[in-house]
């Protein structure tokens, strides 16, 4: 018996974490933050981007500022540099005459950041409630929990961990401990082609679409060869005989903006606009991956409208700033992009990172004050670095 679950309904069970409302309370094993002490300049201050211009000018070379791919362009305009998590964690790493390293993204990555960068660097983010659902669905009791589960099955000793970068300071710790290592969606094939070389099964952590997509479409295996571990369920929702027989352990997470688009929105925008080219994000839906004409990264797709010929019609499904800022740099190439679904989908949470967020943290630090420092204990650093470490040596 199989459980392929490509078209499962996106609600996800509460847990104590996921109740933590945004903003309030505090954990700090979770995604979810804190509120932001001090009082934010008020969105509606004309003076917003002098006075974060001001402040960033002052600082100088101690500050280096980071801005991702999916962040509004009122952040973007003060980013020393742009790209996905890893990139940006990997940027951070090679300032280190930055004192503030000021992350504009979500707290997994600013918690990369700190493990790559020294300790003499502080790791900032502008809005600790600024977190990633995705990650938040893989908590360190879980994936405790589903090992045991895998050791009872008497598979734990076939399994190697796969975790994406998009997932906790303590989910990499447990995948560096266990012998795994960490992937991107650029490199998620080769990631999974070393963990086959040392082991005969792989728990994919945390987004289960990334994982089916890149096993099935990438790699050549079939669904039945996954299964899906439910962490809200006794076992997971499996048998021992499901664990024994598969070879892709997919945990039940993820992204709550890729997992919206639908093979309805596949083909209705074919309807819309003849000979349109469908290009998807990997942690998209099984069935919408195989219904698009391309599948990749936020990279790749970034350097396919580059090389796009002009005239050429684009629905992209990935996150929306992202895709409206590409809209509007080919424009002028002749190269209509639009974005994939009809409804409006923002990250909602990178979207908790704007000018008075920053315009607060660049005028904190100018003035001496640290705040919203990231920071990562010893221990799980330690070991989250070891599963970074083996994603680097990869082939």
């Amino acid at each position: 018996m199989r459980d392929v679950t490509t078209a499962q309904p996106l609600d996800v069970q509460p847990t104590p974490l996921a109740l933590l409302l945004l903003g309030r309370e505090a954990d700090p094993r979770s995604e979810r933050g804190v509120e932001c002490p001090g009082d934010l300049p008020a969105p509606s201050d004309p003076d917003l981007v002098e006075r974060a211009r001001a402040a960033k000018e002052k600082l100088g070379d101690k500050v280096f500022v980071l801005g991702h791919h999916y962040q509004r362009d009122e952040v973007i305009q003060f980013a020393d540099v742009t790209g996905d998590s890893f990139k940006l964690a990997r940027d951070a790493a090679a300032r280190p005459e930055a004192e503030y390293i000021v992350f504009c993204g979500v707290h997994f990555m600013a918690e990369s950041a700190d493990i790559l960068t020294t300790d003499a660097q502080a790791v900032v983010l502008p809005d600790l409630a600024a977190g990633c659902s995705m990650a938040d669905m893989a908590t360190a009791e879980q994936v405790a929990e589903c090992w045991d589960v895998l050791t009872e099955a008497g598979v734990a000793d076939q399994v190697v961990p796969v975790s994406y970068m998009n997932s906790s300071a303590d989910i990499k710790a447990f995948t560096g401990k266990h012998g795994g290592t960490i992937c991107t969606s650029s490199n998620a094939e080769r990631a999974l082609e070393w963990a086959f070389e040392q082991g005969e099964k792989i728990l994919f952590l945390p987004d289960q679409h990334l994982g089916r997509n890149t096993a099935v479409r990438d790699m050549g295996l079939s669904l039945e060869d996954c299964v899906l571990y439910n962490p809200h369920k006794p076992g997971g929702g499996l048998t021992a005989e499901q664990l024994r027989d598969a070879k892709m352990i997919l945990w039940r997470g993820h992204c709550s903006v890729h997992g919206r688009f639908s093979v309805e929105s596949v083909e209705d925008v074919r309807a819309r606009m003849p000979g349109v080219n469908v290009l998807v994000h990997p942690e998209c839906r099984h069935e919408v991956v195989a219904a698009a004409d391309y599948v990749g990264s936020t990279e790749y797709i970034i350097k396919a409208l580059e090389a796009a010929p002009a005239g050429s019609k684009w629905a992209i499904g990935t996150e929306l700033n992202l895709v409206q800022r590409l809209a509007n740099r080919f424009a002028a190439e002749d190269k209509e992009i639009v974005f994939l679904d009809k409804t409006v989908c923002f990250c909602s949470t990178m979207n908790r990172i704007d000018l008075p967020h920053l315009v607060w943290t660049l005028e904190s630090l100018a003035e001496g004050k640290l705040v919203n420092r990231i920071e990562v204990d010893p221990e799980t650093e330690k070991y989250a670095k070891l599963a970074l470490e083996r994603m680097l040596a990869l082939p």
